[in-house]
């Protein structure tokens, strides 16, 4: 009895250990003053640079809120540009403490990568592109064509199985970068382009005459996006995961960088709570009270960041869709602050 006593002790205790060393990227983050955010290497409306090298997008602005929640300052945020290629790698080393990318969320991605998903911020689906000269007005008008692709990505397999499930022949044309496979469609080394229909309206910008080309109406798979982190530290993981909860119940709740000083003196027991005046629930997080106002003041709610980013106040135009809250005819939803 003794024995068995003494080897579930150890257990346990190598399993303390083990939880206590992997469980340290919040202190790391503060003890280095900068949070480390793996985004794409210029995708418009996503996570782009400007000619200083100032990013901005909706991955980018995920990682701010994060920064925000721990220092107060959205500008606490070193962005690494990553291919499709490397981007699982560099989080996988540490190089990274989040990827804010353009990742699509799948089962053999959260059990093979050794990295959990936080969360959806764009819920998106596989479309094409083609130029409007080739009078194609469907994807099942697409037999025999030759399609422009970005290796490493969900991409190659989705296009497979539409192509087979439809009886039609293709070519696959791939690339290692979106520039690669965009420059490639646009020279006439491919008939298509596909990609995440949101990446097709981004990347259709750098095209050189954007109207000549346009997005068919097919959407062929399900491609929600979210940020990653490491397996193995439960507390950043929820931090990662509720920064991104906070903006879309901030919309809901209807506080926006504009009035969020004024909601914070509301006597409402909801916003007491998510403002901190009622409970520790920032506390629980390893951050402080005042978590979600330091979120909406740098990025505000998930709808003002989607406008400014992709949607309505922006060269995109993408139309809000399955990204709308849930209460409004889209599927966007984030559990309670309580």
């Amino acid at each position: 009895m003794k024995r068995v006593s003494l080897v579930f002790t150890l257990a346990l205790a190598a399993g303390l250990s083990s939880e206590a060393a992997t469980a340290q990227t919040l202190k790391t983050v503060q003890d280095r003053g900068m949070l480390s955010c793996g985004v794409s290497q210029g995708l418009p409306g996503f996570s782009s640079p400007d000619d200083k090298g100032n990013w901005t997008g909706l991955d980018v602005d995920v990682c701010r809120a994060i920064a925000a929640a721990i220092f107060n300052d959205p500008t606490k945020v070193k962005f690494v540009p990553l291919s499709a290629k490397d981007r699982f790698t560099a989080l996988q080393s540490g190089e990274i403490d989040v990827l804010s990318r353009n990742t699509t969320w799948t089962l053999s991605r959260d059990t093979s990568l050794g990295a959990n998903f936080t969360g959806v911020t764009y819920y998106d689906g596989q479309g094409f592109l083609v130029k409007k000269s080739l009078k194609v007005n469907s994807a099942l008008e697409l037999n025999s064509a030759s399609v422009c692709v970005q290796t490493g990505t969900t991409t190659e397999q989705n296009l497979a199985d539409y192509f087979k499930s439809n009886n039609m022949k293709y070519e696959v044309i791939a690339f290692a970068s979106a520039d690669e496979t965009v420059k490639a469609y646009e020279s006439g080394r491919c008939d298509v382009f596909t990609s995440d229909v949101s990446q097709l309206y981004a990347e259709r910008l750098k095209l050189a005459n954007p109207a000549d080309h346009a997005v068919l109406p097919e959407v062929i798979s399900k491609e929600p996006l979210g940020p990653m982190v490491r397996h193995g530290d439960d507390q950043w993981f929820d931090l990662v995961k509720w920064t991104l909860f906070a903006m879309v119940d901030a919309e809901e709740l209807g506080v926006t960088q504009k009035n969020v000083d004024e909601m914070a003196k509301s006597d409402k027991p909801e916003l007491k709570r998510v403002f901190g005046a009622d409970g520790n629930l920032g506390e629980q997080l390893g951050v402080t009270k005042d978590w979600v106002s330091r979120i909406v003041k740098a990025v505000g709610n998930y709808g003002e960041a989607f406008d400014r980013n992709v949607g309505a106040g922006s060269k995109l135009q993408i139309a809000r869709g399955l990204n709308q809250l849930w209460n409004k005819g889209g599927i966007q939803y984030a559990p309670p602050i309580r």
